[in-house]
């Protein structure tokens, strides 16, 4: 799949202001600081599309971004910046949780990975929450081109193994760097097939919605 256009369409809050669902949604999340602008701005082709910021925590709105005119690239607020309040993390995570529950034509959820580190507690935890919700996921790690070959390819290994240790199971994982615009196809190439097969594969888990923040009161490391 080629992005031909993309432009920023809304910025919201809350899940009230949220652009009308006539279009499928694929949202990107992860931690604060894992390079998801970079990733968008990779993705899109368009540098400045996203906003990069040296400060972890910048994005506190809903971002939605139109992508060809046909699908919605949506740029969730980051978790696990301690430097935000307590009262400033609870709305924006009761909003990003809100928004993964309820929000009917979200497609898929990206999790990002910053594939410089061991597995974090607040990334396995917010994977076991999605887990739960049964909310269909898949995971991106960034940043592949800061560190060696060996030690990218340990840290995702271990990765995956704590999340099959822990019964969660990601429909994908790809490996990327937004420097490099390695990964790029793969993830692309991912969104298009539920695009060019509409129905086949489902968005929505089983579970009533319902406001459970238990995953950001579990990652603390």
């Amino acid at each position: 799949m080629k992005i031909r256009s993309a432009s920023l369409l809304t910025s919201a809050p809350h899940l009230e202001l949220c652009p009308d669902p006539s279009m499928p949604e694929f949202a990107f999340v992860g931690r604060s600081n894992v390079g998801k602008s970079s990733l968008i701005n990779m993705l899109t082709g368009k540098s400045g599309l996203a906003r990069t910021s040296g400060q972890p925590g910048k994005t506190r709105l809903i971002n939605f971004f139109s992508i060809n005119d046909r699908w919605r690239l949506v740029d969730l607020p980051g978790y696990g910046y301690a430097k935000v309040s307590k009262a400033d993390r609870q709305d924006f995570n009761e909003s990003v949780s809100e928004y993964l529950l309820k929000r009917q034509n979200l497609k898929h959820i990206l999790v990002l990975v910053d594939s410089q580190h061991e597995p974090m507690d607040s990334d396995l935890s917010f994977l076991e929450w999605l887990q739960e919700m049964e909310l269909p996921f898949s995971v991106i790690f960034t940043k592949t081109d800061r560190a060696s070959k060996s030690q990218v390819s340990n840290n995702v290994a271990f990765f995956l193994e704590e999340c099959e240790h822990l019964a969660i199971h990601p429909a994908k994982s790809f490996q990327c760097s937004a420097k490099t615009a390695a990964g790029k196809n793969r993830i692309l190439e991912f969104i298009g097939t539920f695009l060019s097969s509409p129905g086949t594969q489902s968005s929505r888990g089983k579970k009533k919605p319902q406001i459970n923040l238990g995953w950001m009161n579990k990652g603390k490391k």
